[in-house]
């Protein structure tokens, strides 16, 4: 379960960024290649289930090196939130050759809410021979649901609340030849005791006041996990399998009766591309299991959210073990370019299923969710996605955004 990392301010940028391609091409006039910087001065709009509504303003500066391809994405905006207030945000991406990329945020709302981060990931580093990557980061999200934990859960049970977090991590990994990695890694994460919300819904605290983790918890966590990867590009792929595993020991320094537990996953990701390349099939499995007594909420597995049933908020469902499945078909409409480099868009309409669930003979086939939808998508290659997604669910629907593909 990750609560609060993908946040208001990203999702505003994403929507930006797709406004931004939408309508480059026509402020665009192609010359020679050469170094460039451009800004586009456009507005932030988006909605979110959970984290209401934004309006305001970006000025996303592009800017590309001699050989026309994106060096750095710098993205200063001003958003007044339905929920929060007004926030200022500084974004800013740096990409090198190799998939090396270089991410930092800084953002400060009126009401409750913060965010800074700092991450690198080099997944060729020394030649090749090795990846790398850590990443760096505190917030506090005031807007986070819980509607307690199993499959059943019922709508009229929501409540918020803010999570208070700061994150540490970074991840070492050998290639054992082209396509396959082991890596090992490892993770701090300092949860205070769960506080008001942002909303006026009922607070999570007094409805739910047994949840575990809610007085709080410091987790480390180590992973040993296994990458086997074909896919053309790791960011803006169009073919290839994905395959990770896992398995990690975590150690909960607040909670002294019980400290320890394990956690197992396993993802596989299969992409068919026509011959042609302009419509793509992929198809998504993915199996958690947490073992242990007295785990935190926060840490155990969740369905709902940008990645998966992404036509319910993010947390809908939370339990010990998870399945999940999705099929999105990315069909291929226009390519423009854009301060020298090609932009690409797609269409991608999309189903998700899956289920939570305590233990494996608890699975049930009525508990499956499941999620149409449609995406649509804003590529700069190899680098840069942004996506709007909407998927529709018996509660409704849900609208989000990201700088990448769901999976």
């Amino acid at each position: 379960m990750v609560c609060g990392t993908t946040k208001t301010c990203m999702r505003s940028l994403a929507v930006s960024l797709m406004l931004l391609l939408l309508g480059s091409w026509c402020l665009y006039s192609p010359g020679p290649a050469r170094a460039d910087v451009r800004f586009f001065p456009i507005p932030a709009v988006s909605t979110s289930k959970n984290d209401g509504n934004d309006i305001g303003m970006i000025v996303p500066a592009l800017i590309t090196g001699p050989d026309g391809d994106l060096k750095y994405l710098v993205a200063p905006m001003v958003v007044y939130n339905s929920i929060v207030g007004t926030r200022g945000t500084v974004n800013l991406f740096r990409y090198e050759p190799g998939g090396k990329e270089l991410r930092g945020i800084a953002s400060w709302t009126q009401r409750i809410e913060r965010k800074f981060l700092v991450s690198y990931v080099d997944p060729g580093f020394s030649n090749g021979r090795y990846s790398i990557g850590f990443s760096a980061m505190h917030f506090k999200n005031a807007t986070v649901r819980f509607f307690g934990l199993g499959p059943t859960t019922v709508k009229e049970q929501e409540t918020n609340y803010t999570a208070s977090e700061t994150r540490l991590n970074w991840k070492f990994g050998v290639y054992a030849n082209e396509v396959t990695q082991i890596a090992v890694s490892q993770r701090l994460r300092h949860m205070q005791s769960i506080q008001e919300g942002g909303t006026e819904l009922p607070f999570t605290g007094e409805v739910f006041p047994s949840a575990p983790g809610s007085d709080g918890a410091t987790v480390l966590g180590q992973r040993v996990s296994f990458h086997y990867d074909t896919r053309n590009n790791l960011v803006t792929p169009t073919d290839g399998t994905a395959i990770t595993a896992y398995a990690e020991l975590n150690y909960n320094f607040k909670n002294a009766a019980d400290p320890w537990y394990s956690r197992y996953g396993l993802e596989v990701k299969r992409m068919f591309a026509s011959e042609s390349k302009r419509a793509i099939l992929v198809v998504r499995g993915e199996l958690q299991a947490t073992l242990g007594s007295d785990v935190p909420f926060y840490e155990q597995s969740s369905l709902g959210g940008q990645n998966n049933l992404r036509g319910f908020g993010v947390d809908r469902y939370i339990d010990k073990q998870l399945i999940a499945f999705s099929v999105e078909e990315r069909i291929h409409i226009l390519r423009t370019r854009l301060a020298g480099v090609i932009a690409d868009f797609e269409i991608a309409p999309f189903i998700d299923t899956g289920q939570v669930f305590n233990s494996f003979k608890n699975v049930s086939f009525k508990d499956y969710r499941i999620t149409p939808g449609i995406g649509f998508r804003g590529i700069i290659r190899p680098n840069v996605v942004g996506r709007i997604d909407y998927g529709f669910s018996k509660e409704g629907g849900a609208i989000f955004a990201g700088l990448d593909f769901p999976y």
